[in-house]
Parts: C-alpha cells; structure tokens; sequence
C-alpha cells in the first residue's frame, strides 16, 4: 500500500501535478511525489481521446449514507481534498439529477488549488425527465460552462445554461452517447461524482476508465450502497479491476481501480 501524507490544500507536490498538465505529464512525474502514480491518469490522456473516472466515498460495509441519508460526512477531510483534486483535474463534474435535488452540491473545487488561468471544471447534470430545480446551485452563474442533458429536446429553461439532447435507448440515458455528446463540445477529462445510479450506470456500461473508491473506517450498518449492478450467478463474471491502495489519514483507505475502459465515443 502506498501512504500519502500530502493533503494539505496547497503544496509544492499538487501544484507539480497541476504544472505538468502543461506539459503532458513530465514535471509531475518525479518519483519522489507521491501523489503522481494517484493522479497521472487524468493529466497524461492522449490528445482526442477521453479518460473517465468515477468517485465514491463509503463505509467499511460499502454504506454511502444512512437509510434516512444522512452523509456528512463518512469521509474525512483528505477524502474530500481528493474529490477536489478530482474536480481541478477534469474537464466536467457530472452526477444525475438525483444528486442535486437530494443534496443541492456547488460542484466546484474549492478544497484544491485549481490550474492556473483554467476555469472551474463544467458542470453537467444528466437530467431526462426534467426535474432540474430552477435554483440549483450547481446552475449558478460564476462563469464555468453549465450544460444540462436531456431525453429528448425540450425547451431551455434557464439563460446561460447547455441543453444537450440525448435520445435514450430502452428507456434510459445511454453513458456512451452522452460520452459521445459531451465529446463534441470538447469535454474529453471527465468525472462521474453521483450519484449511486449514475455511478453504477456508467460502470454497467464499461465506462469508467478508473473508478476511485474512499473507504472510511465506520460501519454504517445499513443504508443505501454506493454501486449497484445487475446479478450474476458465477464469480467468473465479476469485474476485477486493477487496484492500487493508498493510506490516507485517519485509517481510511483509498482504492484506485483501473478498467480497460473503452471510453472514447
């Protein structure tokens, strides 16, 4: 397992991370920082094609909130230094609209220094049934692109905003056409934040070139999970990524699990 001790805001290794996506990856790549082996896949993507990552925080028992859904927080600070660190790395957050009537979340980076010059990542909310709340924080206006995916084309309902139409296919919002869709807008880095469905969905889906998963020590006991997949019979056909540990603070542990993803419409 791999320990990580930076995970303060600002530091002299995150802000190498951030230069070296200047330059494809080569002043990040020292072997004397830690953090490069945890977050090289989202600075070193080829150009025209897309890397995807999921995050998840959850219990020991794999609970991401109580049954009444209380969740703040099960992970601690340098979890959510990560996340963040996630948010400056990439070109958009998505979650579904679940998520954001649930928990109204800024989507914004805030706990991590951000790249030089670079605005905050787009937000994007997978939305196809048009329950988008007017007054969503993540709608406000603070100058990152704001795009909103929807079944079908319906008319805008907020200035400034992207609406992009996505056909569903069997009566849902296939990941790999609105991979395909964001793609032609030029958003290429890309992280999937929430919630559960939305997670599962593009993990189901073989979307997900990386999924990152904070495990806090807490038994939560019960509560809803944070992936949910179709039933298989045989352990044949269970997905076994490639995983990296890292020990954070606290005794939690972060798996960072690698897929061979084909997520490049």
């Amino acid at each position: 397992m791999n320990t990580i001790v930076d995970w303060d805001r600002d530091t002299p290794q995150w802000s190498a991370v951030l230069a070296a996506t200047k330059d494809c990856g080569r002043t990040g790549a020292s072997s004397a920082n830690t953090l490069w082996p945890l977050y090289a896949p989202l600075v070193e993507v080829p150009a025209g094609q897309n890397v995807v990552i999921g995050q998840l925080g959850q219990s020991l028992d794999g609970r991401i909130a109580t049954p009444t859904g209380h969740s703040h927080y099960i992970n601690g600070v340098a979890a959510l230094v990560h996340l963040h660190r996630l948010r400056a790395l990439v070109d958009a957050v998505v979650v579904g609209v679940g998520t954001v009537v649930a928990d109204d979340p800024q989507l914004t980076v805030r706990r991590a220094e951000r790249r030089e010059g670079v605005a905050q990542p787009a937000r994007v909310v997978i939305d196809p049934r048009g329950r988008m709340p007017p007054e969503a924080k993540c709608l406000a206006d603070d100058g990152a692109r704001r795009i909103v995916i929807q079944a079908g084309a319906k008319p805008a309902a907020r200035s400034g905003v992207e609406y992009i139409s996505v056909q569903p296919l069997d009566g849902a919002m296939a990941p790999r056409l609105i991979l395909a869709a964001l793609a032609e807008r030029g958003v290429r880095r890309i992280l999937v934040e929430g919630g559960a469905n939305t997670l599962s969905r593009f993990l189901s889906a073989g979307c997900l070139n990386r999924l990152h998963i904070a495990v806090a020590p807490i038994i939560i006991g019960s509560g809803p999970v944070g992936i949910d997949l179709a039933a298989i019979d045989c352990l044949d056909d269970a997905l076994r990524p490639r995983v990296t540990s890292f020990a954070l603070p606290d005794g939690e542990v972060l798996f960072d699990c690698a897929f061979s993803a084909k997520a490049s419409p």
